[in-house]
């Protein structure tokens, strides 16, 4: 890991519109992510909104071309995947005709020695989605975490610089964390792309079936089970935060605050997230944030 290096980390001059498109997806679709970056050092936001509008961007190719035959989106990603692997083998060849999050997300990679099968693992998964609509056990559902939302936890890493190796699982239980907190909060949206994200058996075992639409009293016990579950990831997490540097660990410390206030206002909302899309409120953002700040 680089040490050391957070006050020379300038962008070069002819990346600089690639990293504002990523920062520009960022601020339109991961607004909690947002906030919690504008907690980093000034050098690192643009390589954390590179992160996310790389990551965001396959997302986009899965979800945004939903009436796009598979096979349409299938070779998106696989095409995204060969930009991705050609700059990196040859960053000098990137022209024009790459996207902009690839050509920023190359920089960052290189300049943090992220390793690339991260970002193997994250396409893996973005594909799964593409013929898998559901999964059977909360293990099967973790497979597809791992590569989707657990590997972003250590893409994270280099950037933050921990301060021990003992962070790694701590970031993927975040990462957990964070992307069953999107579940829950998504149930109406994802039923909508053909997809149920909440186990099978944890369905059958509290009979709810998420295709009624209907908040009953079998519904609000299964969201009370997952939403402990979530919280319960974001306890496993809560340690890694102490292994981070002051100046990252406010902002991680802020993300987490966030993310998981979402699953107080699903509860506040009566678990209802067929017709109201659980947020939080952009003063509480500000509120936590400016906590975080004090705390670390």
């Amino acid at each position: 890991m680089r040490r050391g290096s957070r006050h020379r980390l300038d962008i070069p001059p002819d990346l600089r519109e690639a990293y504002a498109a990523a920062r520009r997806l960022t601020k339109a679709h991961g607004t909690t992510y947002y906030w919690a970056t504008g907690l980093l050092p000034r050098a690192r936001r643009p390589h954390v909104f590179a992160l996310y509008g790389f990551c965001r961007h396959a997302d986009d190719i899965v979800d945004a071309l939903d009436d796009a035959p598979a096979g349409e989106r299938a070779r998106a990603l696989s095409q995204l995947g060969e930009q991705l692997r050609a700059g990196l083998e040859r960053p000098a060849s990137i022209d024009g005709d790459t996207a902009p999050v690839v050509r920023a997300v190359v920089n960052t990679i290189l300049t943090y020695g992220i390793d690339p099968s991260c970002f193997e693992r994250f396409l893996t998964s973005m594909t799964m989605d593409l013929s898998i609509a559901t999964y059977d056990t909360w293990p099967d559902l973790c497979v597809y975490m791992d590569s989707s939302a657990a590997v972003i936890g250590e893409m994270m890493l280099p950037i933050l610089e921990p301060l021990s190796e003992e962070a790694r699982e701590p970031a993927q239980q975040l990462g957990l964390a964070f992307q069953l907190t999107n579940f829950l909060r998504d149930v109406g949206e994802d039923l909508d792309r053909g997809r149920v994200y909440l186990p099978q058996r944890d369905l059958a075992a509290f009979d709810a079936d998420p295709h009624q639409r209907v908040v009953d009293d079998r519904w609000r016990s299964l969201m009370c089970f997952e939403i402990g579950r979530a919280r319960s990831l974001y306890r496993d997490a809560d340690e890694g935060v102490a292994m981070l540097p002051d100046w990252a660990a406010r902002s991680i410390a802020a993300a987490r605050q966030l993310y998981a206030g979402i699953l107080d206002v699903i509860e506040a909302n009566d678990y209802d997230v067929f017709m109201r899309r659980a947020r939080v409120p952009t003063s509480r953002k500000v509120l936590l944030a400016a906590r975080a700040a004090r705390t670390h």
